[in-house]
């Protein structure tokens, strides 16, 4: 049986969480506040008693303490203020400098390892410094990251600069929530699968700044597993796991599962997938789709997870359902 939790278990889908956010609106609040973030970070494990939590905060908390405006305007997606020139770059507060704005993370953090059963892992976790570049370059969420590729392509020393800047910062965001209590890291690569359209480019911005994040902590945190999810990677999972020596894979939906058992669990724990949508339509497909990435997995170590985040219409009875079948 394996162990099992859900990326963004903690929140929107769950009428607990729908009620914090009822009360409280601007979604910046509840990340900086330990209270609360602690709070919604308990909330599915009360429900479903899940075997990993994971803080309870957004991957772009780090572009909003290195000096970046960040807002969650209603019904749309993050805003930020734009990185996109040698100055924009310049105005960026010094990687060391985030740690008194994201105190109120760690704190999140401490209160979590205080209060979660003891045999419940809790997770921590940062956005892997590509995706955050394509945040903090278009201001925006954006298809294809078309931004971020442009200034690739208009200046890509400029863009180095960005993406050394944010791995420094990544590094020491993740050691001081190592330091504040996470059991388990994750790097959350959410658009690297737009880089797939180059070794070139995955390689550089994707697999080498990963092992250069990965190298860092494990120097100071040997004994706390990694995982990297560099989304989309189809393909490219297994150099990645090659380059990069992760303890643990999580995949996407882009891969089936009896192929990243054959190529992938013999190197590392595989995490994953299945697709958030069953979990909105529920029934007989997703009592047998999950059954079917169990067994596939059976033979080596394996998280049970999606292949990303679940989404808002997900039932959370659906959620149970699949920790029943997971666990039966």
């Amino acid at each position: 049986m394996p162990p099992v939790w859900i990326m963004r278990q903690a929140g929107r889908y769950l009428p607990e969480y729908r009620r914090i956010r009822a009360r409280e609106r601007r979604f910046l609040d509840l990340c900086y506040s330990p209270d609360l973030a602690t709070e919604i970070s308990l909330q599915p494990i009360r429900r479903y008693g899940l075997d990993a939590a994971i803080l309870f905060a957004d991957i772009l908390l780090l572009p909003h303490a290195l000096g970046c405006k960040l807002d969650f305007p209603e019904g749309h997606g993050p805003r930020l203020s734009p990185v996109r020139t040698q100055g924009d770059i310049d105005a960026l507060a010094p990687a060391a400098a985030i740690h008194n704005h994201l105190a109120p993370v760690y704190r999140t953090i401490e209160n979590l390892r205080r209060d979660l059963p003891p045999a419940t892992a809790l997770i921590g976790f940062a956005g892997a410094p590509w995706t955050v570049a394509t945040y903090m370059i278009a201001g925006r969420g954006t298809p294809g990251q078309e931004p971020a590729h442009m200034l690739i392509r208009e200046d890509q020393r400029l863009f180095d600069r960005l993406i050394d800047h944010l791995t420094d910062a990544t590094i020491l965001y993740l050691s001081e929530q190592a330091r504040a209590g996470a059991e388990v890291l994750k790097l959350f690569d959410s658009w690297a699968g737009s880089l797939t359209r180059s070794t070139a480019l995955f390689d550089r911005y994707c697999s080498r700044v990963h092992r250069r994040i990965f190298k860092a902590l494990r120097r100071n945190f040997p004994a706390v597993p990694l995982i990297g999810f560099p989304r989309g990677a189809g393909r490219r999972y297994a150099s990645y796991v090659a380059s990069t020596g992760v303890d643990c894979i999580a995949l996407g939906t882009d891969i089936d599962a009896t192929e990243a058992a054959r190529d992938l669990q013999p190197r590392a724990c595989v995490q994953g997938n299945l697709d958030p949508k069953f979990l909105v339509s529920g029934g007989a497909p997703l009592i047998a789709e999950t059954r079917r990435i169990v067994a596939a997995f059976a033979g080596g170590a394996h998280v049970f997870n999606l292949g990303h985040g679940i989404t808002p219409d997900a039932d959370p009875d659906n959620v149970r359902r699949m920790i029943d079948t997971i666990r039966r």
